[in-house]
């Protein structure tokens, strides 16, 4: 239940052809709500540059943060499925361009390009077999393979394949989140992981493809 499979290869942004969509191109300072959960869900969204978060809040108010996305995913695609209301919370997490492309726009170009249906086809496919990995890692896996697991992901492991991967700035208490822990827990792991040389602090979060050691079978 632990082997990590390299996650599937984004198609580059300018195979994205909008040429002909009538869009919004929308910039976010860091740290912005794109939109709010439970706020209506009318449009299909893109990153086009930057990363985005996003996260859910239980009526407790117990906030879990869901997905880190970046260039080349879309977010928001409920609509298209009937969803009147954002389920998620979306939020900047660098500066970012965002693509708005209104639900009705979306579907006009679905039957007037089969290239771009696929595209997003595609995206839809690998968004499910994510969240199934997701769900078998939380129910199968101990905390410091969840989290290796999840730094892996970050670094987009095995896109391509390099030695070291810098991650987006991502907090300790997101990653608590991400991995469903206590921020003690995953102060203690990465303080384990620097130490073993799996990942590194200068500025920026490095990860070593080394740690992929942690998530594979014993």
């Amino acid at each position: 239940m632990s082997k990590l499979k390299s996650p599937p290869t984004l198609t580059p942004i300018d195979a994205v052809d909008w040429t002909g969509v009538r869009l919004q191109r929308l910039e976010y300072k860091p740290a912005t709500t794109i939109f709010g959960q439970g706020d209506p869900a009318t449009s299909v969204m893109y990153v086009e540059t930057g990363a985005v978060r996003l996260s859910v809040l239980s009526h407790a108010g117990k906030e879990a943060v869901i997905a880190l996305l970046e260039v080349g995913h879309f977010f928001g695609e409920g609509c298209l499925a009937g969803q009147s209301q954002r389920m998620a919370t979306a939020t900047a997490m660098v500066p970012c361009t965002v693509l708005a492309v209104e639900k009705s726009e979306m579907v006009r170009h679905f039957h007037a390009e089969p290239v771009f249906a696929d595209r997003f086809l595609t995206h839809m496919l690998t968004r499910n077999i994510r969240i199934e990995e997701d769900l078998i890692d939380q129910l199968f896996n101990s905390t410091e393979k969840r989290l290796a697991r999840t730094l892996l992901l970050l670094a987009r492991y095995g896109q391509p394949t390099v030695s070291h991967r810098a991650l987006p700035k991502v907090s300790q208490e997101v990653l608590a989140e991400m991995v469903g822990t206590t921020l003690s827990r995953v102060n203690f792991f990465m303080n384990k992981f620097r130490k073993l040389g799996f990942i590194d602090y200068n500025g920026t979060l490095k990860v070593n493809t080394s740690l992929l050691g942690v998530v594979l079978p014993d």
